[in-house]
């Protein structure tokens, strides 16, 4: 499988999982929806962001698709970014916050990946 395709399915799959099983989706990212009352919202709006980045990506063909690549790195380095100042101001307990930080550095490597990979084809 292509990386980019495997990328964009992955994206796809997170996103379903967070507009169907907000609540379910949290947990596994290691969020106690309990503690955090409007999760489900912010987990339904990051769902619809990942399915339609996911699903132009896997539509589209050449520069366009290497650009949808590079817009997603961005979009995972934000979600990085933004979930490491959470840790540094005490908003998420350490252990769950290196866990969605690490997630989203996981896409941008995979992203960086895909590129590198798709290179030429």
């Amino acid at each position: 499988m292509d990386p980019v395709t495997g990328l964009s399915l992955g994206r796809i799959a997170i996103g379903i999982g967070s507009l169907v099983a907000p609540s379910a989706t949290a947990r596994l990212f290691g969020i106690d929806p309990a503690a955090n009352p409007n999760m489900g919202v912010i987990n339904r709006m990051f769902g619809a962001r990942e399915i339609a980045l996911g699903a132009v990506t896997l539509v589209s063909k050449g520069s366009l698709r290497r650009n949808l690549t590079v817009v997603g790195i961005a979009v995972d380095g934000a979600d990085a970014a933004s979930g490491a100042l959470e840790i540094a101001g005490g908003g998420l307990p350490k252990l769950q916050g290196g866990a969605l930080v690490g997630i989203a550095a996981g896409a941008v490597g995979s992203g960086i990946a895909a590129l590198v990979l798709s290179r030429g084809k």
